[in-house]
């Protein structure tokens, strides 16, 4: 028997399990077909340790073949594709949902094992357009991602980083139903349509009360995601302290995401523009600590921005650095021709510095997330 140790990222709350399950590796603790239900307990015996044989091949044999299969099944990618998928399936049918907080819960804890496989390569997935699905639920992916990021860097208790994952995975649940319209729509938006946008933090809050939601700090992120710092926000135009800070983290999050994504009526802006825009043109409605964070976590040359080199390459970004001289893989030549393989440059050397951010637009190299991150990026 092959046995290795499960993670959250393994686990599929209110569903049987497909294997028997052991504490330590020997002592038996659940049989194959037991329904698992999301609690603390379980989250503690987690830390402790537990097995089972899923059928991964015993890691200290030397295959190759194998040692492929089992990184491409920890894809990022594939994780952020589940959660897309799943968490579309949950917030369509919430009022249906019997158990919703433990569903929601559970795919909030798959995102941050998903992402925490890689950071690079999740925030990357964002800039490159690689999460598939309506742009209502992954948008809400997509700021999920950044908030949990920037909780994490500012060391928040792992309790605390899976509550604003939650919220920001569930904010949009109020107008789920108006947004793509909205998004796509190139008039000017009327009366009725300003009041639907403007009042759909109650409308979600509402929502996920009814459905089963009973955590207030979860409740009042989704209901405040919206105001702003200097009280330009709604719905009730809170300002500084009476906003909570995850609330603000969130709306963050959401605006930044939804600068750096393409609409119908819109293409993205770039991420070192986006950065800029929230924080030094818009700085009066965001809170200034806060942004110290966000501007660590993101850079101005984050994971998946495409640029132009000195040297006259087009290369993409691997790693951000704190100093502006990103790990960048070449891979056009200065000709725009692709390379046959990428090639690391050392920006920090003057030939192969950043010149400028390209838009994702002006790029016309074909090159797979695989290509460059490996088989954490696998499809």
């Amino acid at each position: 028997m092959n046995q290795h140790k499960i993670s959250l990222s393994d686990i599929a709350f209110g569903e049987p399990l497909p294997w028997d399950l052991y504490i330590a590796s020997d002592r038996l603790l659940l049989r194959k077909g037991h329904v698992l239900i999301r609690s603390v307990q379980f989250n503690r015996l987690l830390e402790i340790g537990l097995f089972a044989d899923t059928g991964v091949v015993d890691p200290t044999v030397d295959s190759d073949a194998d040692n492929v299969n089992k990184t491409e099944s920890r894809s990022v990618l594939r994780v952020l594709n589940e959660v897309n998928k799943r968490l579309e399936y949950l917030l369509h049918g919430l009022k249906l949902e019997a158990n919703a907080q433990a569903e929601i819960l559970g795919v909030a804890e798959k995102l941050i094992a998903g992402v925490n496989l890689q950071p690079e390569i999740a925030i990357a997935t964002m800039l490159l357009s690689q999460i598939s699905g309506a742009y209502a639920v992954r948008h809400c992916v997509e700021t999920a991602i950044v908030s949990l990021l920037v909780a994490q860097a500012m060391e928040k208790s792992a309790e605390e980083v899976l509550l604003i994952t939650a919220a920001a995975l569930t904010m949009n649940v109020g107008m789920l139903r108006h947004h793509e319209q909205l998004q796509s729509q190139r008039t000017t938006l009327s009366h009725d349509e300003v009041y639907t946008i403007r009042r759909h933090p109650e409308e979600g809050a509402n929502a996920l009360k009814h459905a089963g939601i009973t955590d207030t700090q979860w409740l009042s992120c989704v209901l405040s995601h919206h105001e702003n710092e200097d009280g330009s926000g709604y719905p009730f135009g809170k300002s500084g302290d009476e906003i909570p800070q995850n609330a603000k983290l969130i709306s963050l999050a959401d605006r930044y995401c939804a600068q750096v994504s393409s609409r119908n009526y819109r293409k993205s802006i770039r991420p070192n523009i986006a950065l800029r825009d929230i924080f030094l043109v818009e700085g009066n409605a965001a809170d200034p600590f806060l942004a110290s964070y966000f501007i660590r976590v993101l850079t101005s040359y984050p994971p998946g921005t495409y640029v132009r080199l000195e040297n006259e390459e087009i290369g993409i970004v691997v790693k951000a650095s704190q100093k502006n001289c990103p790990v960048v893989y070449a891979i056009a030549g200065s000709n725009d021709q692709p390379l046959t393989m990428p090639v690391e440059r050392d920006t920090s050397n003057n030939l192969f510095a950043v010149r400028e951010v390209l838009h994702e637009d002006d790029v016309r190299v074909l090159c797979s997330m695989k290509q460059i991150w490996g088989n954490l990026a696998a499809l």
